[in-house]
């Protein structure tokens, strides 16, 4: 009898070990990076994405997080995730187009009216044709986020028309479109991956730099920049790029998960991105910066007209015209 229950003991011992161990090995890490802080749009899309992802597959997949670049810049993290030693990165389509050249067409400034119209199209038929893309190029991507409106800052003049652009040294993101346009406007531009835009600035390296209120906000831009003008000469999509190889693997439940996961976190994005651009502008000022709001956004459109012939060619007229004719 005491054989018996000591073997017993000993057997659901072993029993619970073995449980505890597939238990342990059932849990799957990784990792997700955006290059501006926590407490930002980008911040609060990808913790939401973490939680329902967790919460989406039962606790079997603990998406970890990281904030303001810890993992290196948004160039190098779409690197890290196409190369698979990166499973996920959440980032602006700044780089994109150096791995993907198709969405170089979402770059083109002035291509939409607004924030509803670049929503429809990114969420329709053209934004989810576009999600395919990445596909052949080492990427699943999950879902269509959102960076913002892009604004220019600078530490030396008021900008209201293009002319007071002339000869301004600007940080511009890692992005073809986006140099040749603001070539246009007679910027001298700096591409610069954006974890190093805050030392650039503050040490003047560079004079300004443009990004959505968000991102200017997140990243304390009003500590080293003095003027804001609301130029709005580019939307700024946001996407959640997965490895391709890390994506495969999953069960058929299991990418539902993550790609409604992906969703939510869009979504909230969002939400924050609205939020900042409602009460952005007052606290900025709030922290000392000059703020043009009401800037002739038409005569930045006809100092672009060169470049734009330029963007007919590369991108075809009609693909441009079909973006801008979405309701």
């Amino acid at each position: 009898m005491q054989l018996t229950r000591r073997l017993s003991t000993v057997f659901l011992a072993a029993a619970a070990a073995a449980g505890f161990m597939s238990a342990a090995q059932a849990q799957t890490t990784m990792r997700i990076s955006i290059s501006v802080a926590q407490n930002s749009h980008q911040g609060v899309a990808i913790d939401t994405f973490a939680r329902e992802v967790e919460k989406r597959t039962a606790g079997r997949y603990k998406i970890q997080t990281f904030y303001s670049g810890a993992l290196g810049g948004e160039r190098e993290s779409i690197e890290a995730v196409q190369l698979g030693t990166q499973e996920l990165t959440f980032t602006s389509t700044g780089p994109v187009p150096n791995f993907v050249p198709s969405a170089r067409i979402l770059d083109i400034p002035f291509l939409f009216r607004d924030k509803a119209h670049a929503r429809a199209v990114l969420d329709g038929q053209i934004g989810q044709d576009m999600l395919k893309e990445f596909e052949p190029k080492g990427f699943k991507a999950l879902a269509w986020g959102e960076n913002g409106v892009r604004h220019m800052t600078n530490s030396k003049r008021s900008v209201n028309a293009p002319d007071d652009l002339k000869g301004l040294k600007m940080r511009t993101m890692e992005n073809p479109v986006h140099v040749a346009a603001y070539k246009g406007f007679g910027i001298v531009t700096t591409p610069m991956a954006f974890p190093e835009v805050f030392t650039a600035l503050q040490q003047g390296t560079v004079d300004g730099q443009e990004n959505p209120l968000s991102v200017i906000m997140a990243a304390k831009f009003d500590q080293v920049q003095k003027h804001l003008s609301l130029t709005g000469h580019v939307y700024s999509p946001a996407i959640f790029l997965m490895s391709k190889g890390a994506f495969d693997k999953l069960s058929a439940a299991d990418k539902t998960a993550f790609l409604e996961a992906a969703k939510e976190g869009a979504k909230v994005g969002r939400a924050r991105v609205d939020e900042d651009d409602s009460k952005g502008v007052a606290e900025l000022r709030s922290k000392g910066m000059t703020v043009i709001e009401n800037v002739d956004k038409s005569k930045f459109i006809a100092a672009l007209a060169p470049v734009n012939a330029e963007f007919e060619k590369q991108f075809g007229k009609a693909n441009i015209d079909k973006i801008r004719a979405v309701k």
